[in-house]
């Protein structure tokens, strides 16, 4: 009975919905805004050009040492990089049900983990600082949300310590559900639940309903139509959620909708092979139908 958040956390990193705001942020505020430079970050991450993303988000972060938002980012980073190495994100991964429910084969990089870990702790150090002033502060709630969100990756996907990586989805989820309730309008924030519902969905009926906890009982039709929302609207989380939504439409053999997701991240970047090697996998399933 194990189950993944399966990025929740690096799936969670919030962006701005135009004329959106229910507090008022300031100009720097990475959750409300689109900041050019975390913009040009999450791009190069899509590219698995880690190190130059990590330096972006390094330097924005050492410019706005009192926003958790940079270090979310580094730390993503550093998630995204050893999913990546490890083929999480991919159809191979997605399709092959025993890797899909239990995690890995092998262990993640010690360093590269050390690092993560680091720079969760700081992201999280921060967002309590803020909520010291105002307990609703919607940077540290989202900081919050992917600092538990990465965490419960860590655990279930990587370290494949199943029970930690649920307690932190738990939290995840919580977190979530707080700042949606402030920030209905934050389309990417849908990505949370979504996630939640289609990863408990996937399991058998009986580890469902022992799985269900903060409100998700499992749907993975809600599920996609969630994630569907960020990838439809989304800004620095677009591209990831529609390789997410891509990888659940194989799994459910919606040939159409994987293609043309992927069809679409290949067209934007054209120099990933992530995403240009989905495609190809894709249409070539679908061609043999």
């Amino acid at each position: 009975m194990l189950l993944h958040s399966y990025f929740l956390a690096f799936l969670l990193l919030l962006s701005p919905i135009p004329g959106f705001a229910r507090e008022a942020p300031d100009v720097a505020s990475p959750s409300f805004t689109t900041v050019p430079e975390l913009s040009v970050g999450f791009d190069l991450l899509y590219e698995q050009k880690f190190a130059e993303a990590r330096g972006h988000f390094a330097n924005w972060a050492s410019r706005n040492p009192e926003q958790p938002f940079g270090e979310v980012a580094v730390a993503a980073s550093y998630l995204f990089e050893e999913l990546s190495d490890q083929g999480v994100l991919t159809s191979d991964f997605f399709l092959n049900e025993k890797r899909f429910l239990h995690g890995i084969d092998g262990s993640p990089d010690p360093e590269r983990m050390s690092h993560f870990r680091d720079a969760v702790a700081r992201a999280r150090e921060l967002a309590v600082g803020r909520q010291k002033t105002n307990p609703k502060d919607g940077e540290a709630l989202l900081a919050l949300t992917l600092a538990a969100g990465m965490e419960s990756d860590a655990e279930s996907i990587l370290q494949k310590r199943h029970l930690e990586g649920l307690k932190c989805m738990k939290k995840a989820n919580g977190y979530a559900k707080e700042f949606l309730a402030q920030h209905p309008e934050a389309t990417d924030a849908y990505i949370a639940p979504g996630i939640a519902n289609y990863v408990i969905g996937s399991q058998s009926a009986g580890s469902r309903f022992i799985l269900r906890f903060g409100g998700i009982h499992g749907d993975k039709k809600l599920g996609m139509e969630q994630v569907a929302r960020t990838a439809e609207n989304g800004r620095y989380l677009r591209p990831f959620a529609k390789i997410i939504l891509a990888l659940a439409a194989r799994r459910e053999k919606e040939d159409a909708l994987a293609q043309r997701l992927l069809r679409e991240l290949k067209e934007q970047y054209p120099d990933s092979a992530l995403f240009a090697s989905e495609y190809a996998k894709a249409v070539s399933v679908a061609s043999d139908h």
